[in-house]
């Protein structure tokens, strides 16, 4: 397991509830200024592959950039939706939060539990 990226913006009340849950928690992370420090194509596209419900699982659709864009995002190849928000952060829901296999948006405590607990093993006792 990689260690726990967070993209994130100070100014954003669910990153900041989710930093402080996280650290509250004693979760080490890795925190990524999101628009000072846009993630790369290829971050971005390795977010894009976690996720359930691609793009609209990590579009801002209610954000204001998203809206003054007036463009259907469904007509763009997913390299032009990558490279646009590369170009324009701010069209990312957040936080963004990855171990590298799983992922999670904006603040959801269930899902920051999932992402910093380690599976319980299974063993079974015979007798």
């Amino acid at each position: 397991m990689e260690a726990l990226k967070f993209y994130s913006y100070p100014s954003c009340t669910s990153c900041r509830r989710t930093k402080s849950w996280l650290t509250t928690q004693g979760v080490k992370f890795d925190e990524q200024h999101l628009f000072r420090e846009t993630p790369t194509v290829d971050e971005l596209k390795q977010i894009l592959t976690l996720t359930t419900n691609g793009i609209d699982e990590i579009l801002a659709k209610r954000s204001k950039e998203f809206k003054e864009l007036n463009i259907e995002v469904e007509d763009l190849t997913v390299s032009e939706f990558l490279q646009l928000v590369n170009e324009k952060p701010k069209l990312l829901r957040r936080p963004i939060l990855t171990d590298g296999e799983k992922l999670v948006i904006g603040y959801n405590e269930e899902g920051l539990k999932g992402l910093t607990t380690e599976p319980n093993e299974f063993k079974a006792k015979i007798s």
